[in-house]
């Protein structure tokens, strides 16, 4: 069993930034890829990062790629999303979760086995 627990959203003006984590307990984190989704209301779920185990190797949705990182503390055991350059259509609430593998960057979240309760992310126009 795995526990994720997301934490950092919040409300910010379009244009700002803001840090989502995600702390892991449970199996060995480090041995998992990590992804972010996010989801706003009356729409599927959307992949935005996802991260091999290492953090060598990182894939990023379309839509946010350029202004959203994704890292990782396997010491921490802990994800991170930074995010700049928010727009409103960023708004949703975001999901971290734990893929059964170490090296497969899925964007489905069909293959991901874990997941957090998800955070709040609203952007202002």
């Amino acid at each position: 069993q795995v526990q994720l627990v997301e934490s950092g959203g919040g409300l910010v003006q379009a244009g700002g930034s803001l840090r989502l984590s995600c702390k892991a307990s449970g199996r060995t984190f480090s041995y998992s890829v990590m992804g972010w989704f996010r989801q706003a209301p009356g729409k599927e779920r959307e992949f935005v990062a996802a991260i091999r185990w290492s953090g060598a190797s990182t894939d990023y949705g379309d839509s946010v790629k350029g202004r959203f990182t994704i890292s990782r503390d396997n010491a921490k055991s802990t994800v991170y999303l930074q995010m700049n350059s928010l727009k409103p259509e960023d708004t949703g609430v975001y999901f971290c979760a734990s893929e059964n593998s170490m090296y497969v960057l899925s964007k489905r979240s069909s293959e991901y086995e874990y997941w957090g309760q998800g955070t709040q992310v609203t952007v202002s126009s």
